[in-house]
């Protein structure tokens, strides 16, 4: 965790970025700087303790910093992220297991339903149970104008981001019993979207309608729905964009506070929403932006 008593403006990179590119998915290892998942910094207070969670996307960004926080909280943590993610997914369960806590790896394409179903079930039986579903895995790509939007590249967005939330979501919620609690990454792009990211902005306007639809359904079951709206943060997923280097090396300045977030920053927002202390929080989107207003 963060500084309490650290300026904002400056408790973590708060310069330009070095210009950088990477294709998708894009690997940790390869930015600069390396975002900060709280490797040295985040200590847990066993607020989820005996949690069990699958988390999507868990392998690196936002995904790693809370893998790592929730294992730190005292939960078992299975992941599910690409093939092609696997040296970053074993880097964060390796940070899950020196936290005493179990670490389940599960890789593969959400997209594919077979795959979204078994990943639950795999990670009911790894772990015992699952009780905290975070929804997070996403793709986004820049388009230099409506239209020049390519039907490939929007087909993927809106299959990553909606039918393999769906796919997951769906497997697991007949599975959920009283207590326990789903978490969808939404965005800022969900309140206030960018014209170069147009398709993405639209799924993240569509997942917290899920959020808020699926709040409704599962309050009288005991079960809590709730999304985090980041800001920008420096995650695999920039330099991936599609961004030129220019845009990369300014990326998150346009926040009140001037830079961007780290993944860091976001863990104890999901740790919130997982945990006993929003027992009558659900159906809301909770913003983690820098300043900048939904």
């Amino acid at each position: 965790m963060t500084d309490s008593t650290a300026d904002p403006r400056h408790a973590q990179h708060d310069g330009e970025f070095p210009g950088q590119t990477q294709s998708q998915p894009g690997q940790t290892e390869q930015m600069r700087p390396e975002p900060d998942h709280g490797e040295s910094s985040y200590v847990g207070h066993g607020r989820l303790e005996g949690r069990r969670a699958l988390i999507t996307g868990g392998d690196s960004g936002i995904g790693r910093a809370v893998s790592i926080a929730f294992a730190r909280e005292g939960a078992d943590v299975a992941i599910a992220h690409m093939p092609e993610e696997q040296a970053d997914a074993d880097t964060t369960l390796d940070l899950v297991r020196d936290a005493g806590r179990t670490g389940l790896s599960l890789a593969g394409d959400l997209r594919n339903e077979d795959f979204a179903t078994e990943a639950v079930q795999k990670t009911r039986d790894g772990l015992g149970g699952l009780d905290t579903l975070v929804l997070n895995a996403g793709y986004q790509h820049d388009i230099d104008g409506f239209a020049n939007l390519r039907t490939d590249e929007m087909r993927r967005v809106f299959q990553t981001n909606l039918e393999g939330l769906l796919f997951s979501a769906r497997a697991a919620f007949p599975l959920l019993e009283a207590g326990a609690s789903i978490i969808v990454t939404a965005s800022i792009q969900s309140f206030n979207p960018s014209p170069g990211l147009i398709d993405y902005a639209m799924t993240k306007a569509a997942q917290v309608a899920f959020v808020k639809a699926l709040a409704e359904e599962g309050g009288p079951r005991g079960i809590r729905v709730n999304a985090v709206a980041p800001g920008p943060i420096w995650t695999p997923l920039i330099p991936g964009t599609g961004w030129d280097e220019d845009k990369v090396r300014k990326f998150g300045q346009d926040t009140p506070l001037g830079r961007a977030g780290q993944p860091a920053e976001l863990a104890g927002a999901y740790v919130y929403l997982a945990s006993g202390e929003s027992s009558y929080t659900s159906g809301t989107v909770l913003a983690v932006t820098g300043g900048k207003a939904l």
